[in-house]
């Protein structure tokens, strides 16, 4: 194989089409910015109406997917609403993967966003290739287009029956014109959009077919491990590599510096080796002398202590309606609480690894990430050349939650590669994974309510304080950005005259990354919970207490093309009311705890039935209601909710990242664990699905999953916690 080869954007489109045999037709993805272009090629034997799609003389249909698989789906849902708009046979289909580059438009695949931005620009790609085979079928025909149908991999003429083969039609369509507004199917006429399609690449998964990072070999590729200061942003002082060197295998000892980024790499000692093995055994025998630096005196329990108290303080404003105080003055009762939450580690089941060339001036990389097109840029920064000289594979990821959109290591495999003069792999381990991550902040929340005489909430004031996503990029940020705050906080779905919210300030002494639902998390837990304390004190019934605060229907416009509807929230809670048979007389220390939570323009509500019996927590079920606007693929949807449910118990049983000294105490799976097969609750997944636009899956199913079992243990024993993980408290 050669990794590297330069290539033309015309001497792309030639080698793809006499790889594969075909007509090529050319097309960007219109950035969020401008419209691209249409383009096409030809050489005989492939029909590419696009970019994404390219159609064989033999009927075979590929297409391509622009963004990263990483168990989720995606490669499938995309590509399916493309068949769809087709009418393609989908045994017929197969799909490739882009490789990192703008003609594909944004590849970042994180945020929910990639069904939700793609789908109208996948619909019409596959209604383009439609249209001008309807169009090639009428030409080849001399019929009239409008008695001409679509089905299955053929044009139909409906007057007379007689069909033809997509693959037939290749030479005829590559004198068509590109239409520029072809027509979208009518929704009735899905096959594919809003069925449950099982995963294109399920198949593969099963017989370990497909190629993940680690699986990448090279020619003369030598082997990396790492070793990073135990302390974020400490460095080597010194380092004797003798014990390293004497392990067979090994071949050198370097340092490569820290690179003070965003997405620069750590820095640290490096071994070399023929083998991973003994890359491992090598990095364990090093002995270094670290400089902690500045970040050597941070400690979890501190911290945590310090931003408490800063939520106890008036903060800076966010938020004001109405007026909290006066409303606070004038209460019949008032209710408070304080909400502590950990740093949180992404610990996907494949650590992060790259393998990097660099030859005659450029670089190619292979790496499981979730963002190829910040990888290829912080690469060409680091190596100082043109990004056209930088190409990204990427490969299947083994999870990622969001740790694989940060290109750190790949910069550290590039950095070492152009250190030695040699193509390269790294490979974390686990408790590299763990100790050197991006981590989900830790927080504090204070929250404070009035009621009336009646029980309705009257005022509502919410103080947060946690390190924020943009302390990455600006490190003496003591202050959450905006879109945090619009995970939770400012846009809460109740309807409430008197509302303050503010912001404590929190700096960052670690590196603070998105994370699956993000900052959603620690908002949805308090209101949440918070909620739950009001119904309790107004002596109402949790469900009709939310009801009753969600209020009457209304619709919040937004300029995004979407809005917020809050009919559509009461509807998933009342169905997951619904589904868990709230309000059925339950066992002694059995209890059932709700929670809703409106993110990534998603709305979700999660019903939770527990047992506490001799101190220990026991999940029964978990009953939860997505809304999602047009429903791409079911099948997908409700795996991401069942994953989503796993996902949120594992971080309320014992999801914890402490720090001491400045250093990551937790260091693999025995002491940051996950949730066991055991475990495992029964878990029941509706799906509403809308002809509205969809919108994001991925995430949305976690918020609420950790404050509705509060919520239930409370229901089953009387106790409130206001903390995790529930490990802490002795109840797994």
């Amino acid at each position: 194989m050669n990794p590297i080869q330069k290539i033309t954007r015309r001497g792309f489109i030639r080698s793809v089409g006499l790889a594969s045999g075909g007509l090529i037709i050319a097309c960007n993805v219109p950035s969020s910015t401008e419209k691209s272009p249409m383009k096409r090629a030809f050489n005989g034997k492939t029909f590419e109406p696009n970019l994404f799609i390219q159609l064989k003389d033999n009927g075979d249909l590929i297409l391509i997917a622009s963004r990263s698989e990483m168990g989720q789906g995606i490669r499938t849902a995309l590509t399916s609403v493309i068949a769809d708009e087709m009418d393609a046979d989908w045994n017929l289909v197969s799909v490739e993967q882009a490789i990192g580059h703008p003609k594909y438009g944004n590849q970042n695949t994180d945020g929910s966003r990639s069904v939700r931005t793609l789908y109208e620009t996948m619909r019409k790609m596959g209604a383009t290739a439609r249209a001008m085979l309807i169009t090639a079928a009428a030409n080849k025909w001399n019929v009239d287009q409008s008695t001409l149908i679509t089905e299955n991999h053929y044009v139909i003429d409906t007057t007379n029956n007689k069909k033809l083969f997509y693959g037939d039609l290749l030479h005829e369509a590559a004198e068509i014109a590109i239409p520029e507004n072809p027509i979208l199917k009518d929704r009735k006429d899905f096959k594919y959009i809003g069925k449950g399609l099982k995963s294109i690449d399920g198949a593969g998964f099963a017989s370990g077919k497909p190629k993940y990072g680690m699986d990448i070999k090279i020619p003369e590729m030598k082997y990396v491990a790492i070793t990073r200061c135990p302390v974020t942003f400490g460095t080597v002082k010194s380092f004797d590599k003798t014990k390293t060197m004497a392990i067979n295998g090994v071949v050198d000892v370097i340092e490569i510096p820290r690179i003070a980024k965003p997405f620069g790499v750590l820095g640290g000692v490096v071994v070399i080796a023929n083998n991973t093995w003994a890359a491992f055994k090598g990095k364990e025998a090093l002995e270094i002398v670290w400089d902690n630096g500045n970040n050597k005196g941070y400690n979890s329990d501190a911290y945590a202590k310090m931003i408490t108290d800063n939520v106890h303080k008036k903060g800076k404003e966010i938020r004001n309606d109405g007026n909290v105080h006066k409303a606070f003055k004038n209460a019949a009762h008032i209710v408070e609480s304080t909400y502590n939450l950990p740093h949180l580690v992404h610990a996907p089941m494949e650590v992060p690894n790259a393998t990097a060339i660099i030859k005659d001036g450029k670089c190619e990389v292979w790496a499981p990430t979730q963002d190829p097109q910040t990888a290829r840029k912080e690469i060409a920064d680091y190596l100082e050349i043109d990004e056209e000289n930088v190409i990204v594979n990427i490969t299947f990821l083994g999870g990622g939650f969001g740790r694989k959109s940060k290109p750190d290591f790949m910069v550290e495999a590039v950095a070492v590669a152009k250190a030695i003069n040699a193509p390269v792999q790294v490979i974390w381990t686990r408790e590299d994974d763990i100790q050197h991550s991006y981590y989900h902040a830790v927080s504090a929340q204070y929250m404070k309510a009035s009621l009336d005489d009646n029980g309705n909430v009257t005022g509502w004031l919410h103080r947060v304080a946690y390190p924020s996503i943009t302390s990455t990029f600006a490190p003496d940020t003591g202050y959450a950005a905006g879109f945090e705050f619009g995970m939770g906080l400012t846009n809460i779905p109740y309807q409430i005259d008197n509302v303050r919210c503010e912001n404590g300030k929190a700096l960052a002494h670690v590196r603070i990354g998105w994370f699956r639902s993000v900052i959603n998390i620690i908002q949805s837990f308090s209101v949440n919970i918070f909620v739950d304390e009001l119904a309790a004190k107004a002596g109402k019934d949790s469900l009709q207490f939310r009801l009753d605060l969600i209020g009457k229907d209304h619709i919040v416009e937004s300029d995004s093309g979407y809005h917020f509807d809050n009919a559509k929230l009461k509807n998933v809670l009342k169905t997951a009311a619904k589904n868990a048979d709230y309000g059925k007389k339950l066992p002694e220390g059995h209890g059932m705890g709700i929670a809703i939570h409106y993110s990534f323009l998603t709305y979700v509500a999660s019903i939770v039935e527990v047992s506490v019996i001799d101190g220990k927590l026991k999940i029964h079920k978990i009953s939860s209601v997505i809304d999602c606007g047009t429903a791409v693929n079911t099948d997908t949807i409700k795996s991401q909710m069942e994953g989503a449910a796993i996902f949120g118990m594992s971080l309320a049983y014992y999801g914890k990242i402490t720090a001491k000294e400045g250093a990551i105490e937790q260091s693999n799976y025995h002491d940051y664990q996950m949730l066991r097969i055991h475990q495992t609750p029964d878990i029941n997944v509706e799906i509403i699905s809308s002809h509205e636009k969809p919108t994001g899956v991925g995430e949305p199913g976690v918020p609420p999953i950790a404050p509705a079992i509060i919520n239930a243990i409370y229901n089953a024993t009387g106790k409130r916690y206001y903390s995790l993980p529930l490990s802490d408290h002795g109840l797994v």
